[in-house]
């Protein structure tokens, strides 16, 4: 499965880089959209396969493991949480303003990239996931409402806590009482990572109660 996911992402990229490349991001813009409304359905699928940054944050948070270079902190400015929203409102604002005054489409979703590359250089790719990226604040809102999730499957859990380390976006958490994994689905990106290391398949894609 991980080949798989590896393939879909490195397609998307490409994808989105061609659309960059000839001056169409309001195409991409419009798919993100429509990723919107399926995130209704089954969830953040958006972030774990066809989000550009998410995919080159991958590679970069190795390279920042390697060189000793990521952090193991939150700012505690980002805590907050207001960030993605500010950010969010600032971005549509340039796009309007310099569509409007200057003429010029400028490359927002670009500078978002070359922004989640940089903190993910520093930080956890959660810190960019859950507390800065604008376009990430929009997907958890509709992925709330999630019907299709990936969901634990508490009698098979033991609590080894493998899910924990390599979930990006810290959706799993295993309880400190009971020793069981619990998806935070909002905050889930439906990528196979914690399938991928489940000892005992406890987790699995599946439909929501």
């Amino acid at each position: 499965m991980k080949w798989i996911a590896t393939t879909v992402r490195i397609l998307f990229l490409a994808l989105f880089l061609f659309i960059t490349l000839t001056g169409n991001m309001m195409l991409w813009l419009g798919f993100f959209g429509i990723s919107l409304l399926a995130a209704i359905i089954f969830g953040r699928l958006y972030c774990g396969y066809a989000c550009p940054m998410n995919t080159v944050m991958i590679p970069v948070e190795w390279l920042s493991k390697k060189l000793h270079l990521q952090r193991d902190v939150t700012p505690k400015l980002l805590k907050k949480g207001i960030f993605p929203w500010v950010f969010l409102v600032i971005s549509v604002a340039i796009m309007l303003l310099s569509k409007k005054m200057l003429h010029i489409n400028l490359p927002v979703l670009m500078i978002w990239f070359a922004v989640s590359i940089l903190v993910t250089l520093i930080y956890r790719p959660d810190v960019f996931h859950n507390l800065i990226c604008p376009f990430g604040a929009l997907q958890k809102t509709f992925g709330r409402f999630a019907i299709f999730s990936k969901k634990v499957d508490e009698s098979a859990c033991i609590g080894c806590k493998l899910c924990e380390k390599v979930c990006p976006s810290k959706a799993i958490i295993v309880g400190s009482e009971n020793k069981k994994a619990f998806i935070t689905t909002e905050l889930c990106h439906q990528c196979t990572n914690c399938t991928d290391v489940c000892p005992t398949a406890a987790i699995s894609y599946t439909k929501r109660k």
